[in-house]
């Protein structure tokens, strides 16, 4: 079961993870080293010290808020879908009931 980490605490490994990177050969390895002294699991550090780099430019991919823009598209997707399928069973049963289409 996955931990829930503060906000602080996220942010904390972040400016620790970033400003000592430079000491480090890897941000994997400067992860390794500094999330036991946060007290947070290596993933957390890996993942928000990537999602830090993202956001500030120094590496390609999508930003927090285009993720944020994604899932807000899969959302609105899953539910049109859903909406159709309502629809096109209704027009199905109603067409079936109508006594003028027989």
């Amino acid at each position: 079961m996955p931990k829930r980490y503060r906000k602080d605490q996220r942010d904390r490994a972040v400016r620790m993870v970033l400003h000592r990177l430079d000491e480090y050969p890897s941000l994997y390895a400067a992860c390794e080293a500094i999330s036991p002294k946060l007290g947070v699991g290596f993933e957390v550090a890996t993942t928000v010290g990537l999602h830090a780099q993202i956001n500030s430019g120094q590496r390609s991919g999508p930003t927090s808020d285009e993720l944020a823009e994604i899932k807000t598209l899969k959302i609105r997707s899953a539910i049109w879908k859903k909406e159709v399928r309502f629809f096109v069973r209704h027009r199905l049963l109603m067409r079936e009931l109508d006594p003028r289409s027989r």
